[in-house]
Parts: C-alpha cells; sequence; structure tokens
C-alpha cells in the first residue's frame, strides 16, 4: 500500500507501508553503540568533522539515529529524483517516484533502448547521491563542532551517500549500475543480448549477497537485496525478450477467428465445440450477432455435466473481461491480460467488442517466433 506525500515536478512522492515499518527498525540499526562507533571512525576519516560516540548522551544518539534515518530517505528521494530529472529531459512521463524498505523506485512510462539514453538516466541517481553527500561534507566546515548531534548527523549523511554510490553502481542489474552495463554492452551488441548478459551478471551478484547475507554475516536486508535483484534481472530480462518477440504485431494479429456462440445455444453444443476447436473460450453472440461475452473453460468448471442440456451459453457466459482495443501492441496487450491476471480478454474497436484474445494466442505467436527468430 503506498501513500503520496509530496510532488514534485508534478510527479507524485509515495511513500511504501513497508518503509513506515522499516524507519524504526533502521533507526534502531543505526543508534545501537556498537554501530556509531563504527560510523565514527568513517566520519573522522572521510570528513573534516571530529566526533566521539562515547560524549553522546542516550538521548542524543538516538536523536542522531532518526536524523539520519529520515535523512537518508529524503536523499533517495533526490537520488530518484536525479533519475526522473534525466528522463523528463528525453521527454519520457515519469508516473511516480515510491519509497520503500530497499529505497526509491521511479516508475517510467517506458525504459528507452537507446544506449546513451538508459546511461544518463542510470548514472543520473548515483551523480545526485554524490552531490548530496558532497553538500553534506561541505556544511562539515560551516557547522561548528559544538553542535555534536547535528555534526554527527550531518556527517552521517554523507557517508551514507556515498557509500549508496558505491553499492548502486556495483554491475549488479537492474541497480543503476546493471543498467550502465546493459547501456554500454548495447552500444555494440542487440538490447535483447544485452539484457540478457546484465541480467546473468545480476543474478551472480544475487547469489554472492545471499551467500554474504547467510552464511558470512547474519543480514535479512542484504538477503532482501539480493532477492530483489533477483527477481527484478530475471522478470526484466524476460519482458525484454518477450518484447522483442511481439514486436510489430498488434492484438488484431494475434485474435485468431472464432465464430461466435449464440446467447441461447446449450453449453452441450458449445463444449462440443471447444474440444473440436482444442480452444478453451468462445466469443457469445446476442440476436442481433453483437458479442456480449465469452464462454470459457473455467466457467464450465462451476456446473456439472449433467446440466449442459438444460444449461444455456448465458447462464454461464463472462462478461467482465479485460477490453483491449484492437490496435494496442501485443506486448501491451499481453501485460494487460497478466495484470488482470486473466486467460481471456475483449478485443474492441470503436468501443464495442469484436472478438477475443487468449493467452493460448500469444503463446502460439511467441512459439512461431522463437522458432523463426535468431538472437
Amino acid at each position: 500500500m503506498n501513500y503520496t506525500v509530496l510532488r514534485v515536478w508534478g510527479i507524485p512522492i509515495r511513500v511504501n507501508v513497508s518503509l513506515l515499518v522499516f524507519v524504526p527498525v533502521l533507526v534502531w540499526l543505526i543508534g545501537s553503540g556498537e554501530q556509531l562507533a563504527a560510523y565514527e571512525v568513517v566520519i573522522n576519516a572521510a570528513t573534516p568533522a571530529t566526533v566521539d560516540a562515547a560524549s553522546l548522551s542516550a538521548a542524543d544518539r538516538w536523536l542522531v539515529a532518526t536524523l539520519a534515518a529520515v535523512g537518508l530517505f529524503a536523499s533517495v528521494t533526490v537520488h530518484e529524483l536525479g533519475h526522473a530529472w534525466v528522463a523528463m529531459r528525453y521527454d519520457i512521463e515519469v508516473e511516480s517516484i515510491t519509497l520503500w524498505i530497499l529505497g526509491g523506485l521511479a516508475s517510467l512510462a517506458e525504459m528507452p533502448r537507446e544506449w546513451n539514453r538508459e546511461f544518463w538516466i542510470a548514472v543520473a541517481g548515483p551523480v545526485a547521491s554524490l552531490l548530496v553527500g558532497a553538500a553534506c561534507i561541505g556544511a562539515l566546515f560551516v557547522v561548528p563542532e559544538s553542535a555534536t548531534v547535528l555534526v554527527f548527523a550531518i556527517g552521517l549523511l554523507g557517508v551514507m551517500n556515498v557509500s549508496l554510490v558505491a553499492f548502486n553502481m556495483l554491475p549488479a542489474f537492474p541497480m543503476d549500475g546493471g543498467r550502465v552495463l546493459r547501456a554500454v554492452l548495447a552500444r555494440n551488441r542487440s538490447y535483447v543480448s544485452a539484457t540478457r548478459t546484465a541480467a546473468r551478471a545480476g543474478t551472480l551478484f544475487a547469489i554472492l549477497f545471499i551467500f554474504l547475507g547467510v552464511v558470512v554475516t547474519f543480514s535479512p536486508v542484504l538477503v532482501l537485496v539480493a532477492l530483489f535483484i533477483y527477481i527484478g534481472a530475471t522478470s526484466e530480462s524476460r519482458a525484454v525478450v518477450l518484447g522483442d518477440l511481439l514486436s510489430g504485431l498488434t492484438v488484431t494479429d494475434l485474435r485468431s477467428p472464432r465464430e461466435p456462440v449464440p446467447v441461447g445455444a446449450t453449453v452441450e453444443t458449445v463444449f462440443a465445440r471447444l474440444l473440436a476447436a482444442r480452444r478453451t473460450d468462445l466469443p457469445v453472440a446476442d440476436e442481433s450477432g453483437a458479442i456480449v461475452g465469452a464462454i470459457t473453460a473455467a466457467a464450465l468448471r462451476d456446473i456439472g455435466p449433467a446440466e449442459y442440456e438444460t444449461t444455456t451459453v448465458g447462464d454461464v457466459a463472462t462478461t467482465d473481461l479485460p477490453r483491449i482495443d484492437a490496435e494496442t501492441s501485443a506486448f501491451d496487450a499481453l501485460q494487460t491480460l497478466q495484470r488482470s491476471r486473466a486467460d481471456v480478454g475483449f478485443v474492441v474497436r470503436d468501443g464495442e467488442p469484436i472478438g477475443l484474445v487468449s493467452q493460448a494466442d500469444f503463446a502460439a505467436a511467441l512459439e512461431l517466433r522463437r522458432e523463426t527468430t535468431a538472437f
């Protein structure tokens, strides 16, 4: 569940409920004595500040942790706005920015396939984080060291942002470094091939992170990151391959011709047609010939074979299927069916259903393309 908290450049900034749960945990992780002592060493070595964790009172320690945790996700927002700013420069719509347990996600209406565009969109986030980190370190030159809590919090944010950049630029697709890797690979090879290679690299990093998070040091967050990388890499690789296989096709190209069955026909008659056509769905038409629904194998499960002779198609026809315009690209139509968790949808033209398209139609088209296309 996401909550919109503000808008920047017209982009809704949303907070996922997982973040609301995680922030108190992050405060606890940062505020523990051992953690602050470790951060003290890094801050003193990497910034102009000199801090002493032992000098902080219990209240100050938790205040530093709270400021750092909130500041970290504010920094993540700036990171995602960096991606968004460059994407908008390329006239790519940014639908939203969502903050969640593992950071942030800028949702683009489309991911550019031009290598240079993806490269600059990918590096814009880390550049924004570097600027935030540099600003924090610069601020330590002017903030008096007597303001211990503020100095510690700012120094911690500076270190966190630089660390965020270093981690994000690992070539673990679909993280920023992985997208940079795909962009560089796509200069000299196909987008599909570049995606496959980058996804393999992401999978290897996911395995490494799981090993580190389970065997070397118990870190649930690192395991979550590994799962995110693995799922993201495999799903995006699959989506790119599907998009390439279905490129140039519309729903009209995939819709197989099926003569509608009359709304008053018995299920027994329709069942015989389904068997003969080796299909699991047929359009249903009213007396005027207009398509008003669909009969599917799933609907037949709700009635027993003994009722086939007395039940009409109209009694069991499905009418709440996804509606997909006839000129919609095949890939977008497949995504619509998958998001709706539907096996079949209406193909519509001028607002009126003209037929059906099913997952089986997509499977047949994909099989044909795979057999006739080399990657």
